[in-house]
């Protein structure tokens, strides 16, 4: 099955550096975990096993991708199911602008969860397909007649190569993360997720982004004219976005060098206390990746974070053999000093 992490905050930040090593140590678990069978059969080890070069050499950290990226997308897909009133009502709002006379009065938003790179997955796509109906229609750019949704989200499956074969006014629906309707309705609003607002993307077939508030995005529902989309700004208590963006900045930039990536233009420079953190990380290449999370444990703020695992339900591929010969690896105990 595919297997998706995503963080959580559970209690307020106390004290920024404690709160950084938290989230640090929530991501780097996540890393852990997601690694796949491939993954350790590849790195000849069992998962307890695993130093923290050689999670930075197999590490998932594309922009938007991987635990990050899945993660808030997935935090917004159980809030619409599980009928989290503040996530609904937002939602609800940003529907109906979207669309006043399909949605207005719609209080109970519903969730499809897309992504084209999920598709890949044997039977997720159909599952797509078949919850939103047959008589379901998905709504394209502008006014007009809504096309079947069925027929065109599995040429949108495809991802970037399909924008030919897709009709002009859903031409980047493929860039869909959720599909959002409310219960009455068999119309859905392709909408994009992303953990920071400004890597959202303007494309033909969206209709809703949906990104956590910043500095310069306060909480509520705007339309935006250069996005041609709504957007749907969800409210960060204590900031906690902009302190999960730092920790993972701060990880990211520490996986690039131990892993020997060329690192990518788009992250953003960790604070200062995210670059020591970086530095921290980085001296322990060797040492396993439990140790180091048992490290960032002892230093953190340790009731801060929830991580929880979701998994898409599909049919999983076939288990690989691990081969039994083990490399030894002496390697020093992390510890961490204080950020304050």
């Amino acid at each position: 099955m595919g297997d998706v992490t995503f963080l959580s905050q559970r209690e307020p930040v106390d004290e920024y550096g404690r709160a950084l090593y938290a989230v640090a140590r929530s991501i780097i678990r996540a890393q852990l975990d997601q690694l796949t069978n491939d993954d350790l059969a590849d790195l000849n080890c069992d998962r307890i096993e695993v130093t923290m070069r050689q999670l930075s050499k197999v590490a998932r950290l594309e922009r938007d991708k991987g635990m990050r990226g899945d993660g808030f997308e997935w935090a917004v897909h159980e809030a619409v199911l599980g009928k989290e009133p503040t996530t609904l009502d937002l939602l609800a709002t940003a529907l109906a602008r979207t669309s006043p006379r399909l949605f207005k009065g719609a209080s109970e938003p519903t969730s499809l969860l897309f992504g084209y790179e999920r598709a890949k997955y044997l039977g997720f796509l159909d599952a797509v397909v078949e919850n939103a109906g047959d008589e379901a229609v998905l709504l394209p750019d502008g006014s007009g007649r809504p096309f079947a949704f069925g027929p065109w989200v599995t040429v949108a499956a495809e991802g970037k190569l399909a924008e030919p074969r897709l009709p002009e006014r859903v031409q980047q629906v493929w860039k869909t993360d959720l599909f959002l309707s409310n219960a009455e309705s068999l119309k859905y609003a392709a909408t994009t997720i992303k953990s920071n607002w400004r890597q959202l993307e303007p494309g033909r077939g969206l209709r809703i982004g949906i990104v956590p508030e910043a500095r310069d995005l306060p909480p509520g529902v705007r339309y935006d004219t250069k996005l041609r989309m709504w957007i749907a700004a969800f409210p960060d208590p204590n900031g906690f976005m902009g302190l999960f963006n730092d920790a993972y900045a701060a990880v990211a930039a520490a996986v690039c060098t131990l892993g020997k990536h060329e690192r990518p233009p788009y992250y953003l420079k960790p604070t200062a206390k995210g670059q020591r953190l970086q530095a921290q990380i980085e001296k322990y290449p060797t040492a396993k990746v439990i140790d180091i999370e048992g490290a960032l444990n002892e230093a953190a703020q340790q009731n801060l974070v929830g991580v929880e695992h979701k998994l898409v339900s599909v049919e999983a591929p076939p288990w690989l053999h691990m081969n039994e010969k083990r490399t030894a690896v002496i390697a020093p105990r992390p510890s961490f000093e204080p950020l304050d």
